[in-house]
C-alpha cells in the first residue's frame, strides 16, 4: 500500500503560480511512476502529467505543456507539480497517482494508488 497527500492548492489569479506536493508513505515510493491529474465539476479526470520511477523522464497533456513542471524527490517521497501562468480554465481538484513502474501513461486505470485530492482555484 502507497498513501499519497497533495497539498499546496488554494486560490490565485490568473497568470500566477502554485506548487503542489504529493507526500508518499508506505512501500518503496522509487518503485513507482507518478503522475498528476485533474477533474472539474462535470468533467472526466484529465490527465497533466507523469514522470517515471527515476525521475528521468517526464510526460505533459498539451493542455499544460509549457506551463506546468513535474518533478521527484525519492529522498523525501515527494512529487511536485510546479504550476506556471495558470488560467481559470484550471480550476478543479487535482490528484497524484502512483503506479507501480509506469512510465508515460496518461490512463487512470494505469495507476494503483490515488491522494485525496486538493482544490485549485483560478480566478479571472
Amino acid at each position: 500500500q502507497v498513501q499519497l497527500v497533495e497539498s499546496g492548492g488554494g486560490l490565485v489569479q490568473a497568470g500566477g503560480s502554485l506548487r503542489l506536493s504529493c507526500a508518499a508513505s508506505g512501500r518503496t515510493f522509487s518503485n513507482y511512476g507518478m503522475a498528476w491529474f485533474r477533474q472539474a465539476p462535470g468533467k472526466e479526470r484529465e490527465f497533466l502529467a507523469t514522470i517515471n520511477w527515476r525521475g528521468t523522464m517526464t510526460y505533459y497533456a498539451d493542455s499544460v505543456k509549457g506551463r506546468f513542471t513535474i518533478s521527484r524527490d525519492n529522498a523525501k517521497n515527494t512529487v511536485l507539480l510546479q504550476m506556471n501562468s495558470l488560467k481559470p480554465e484550471d480550476t478543479a481538484v487535482y490528484y497524484c497517482a502512483a503506479g507501480t513502474y509506469v512510465s508515460r501513461s496518461r490512463y487512470p486505470d494505469d495507476y494503483d494508488y490515488w491522494g485525496q485530492g486538493t482544490q485549485v482555484t483560478v480566478s479571472s
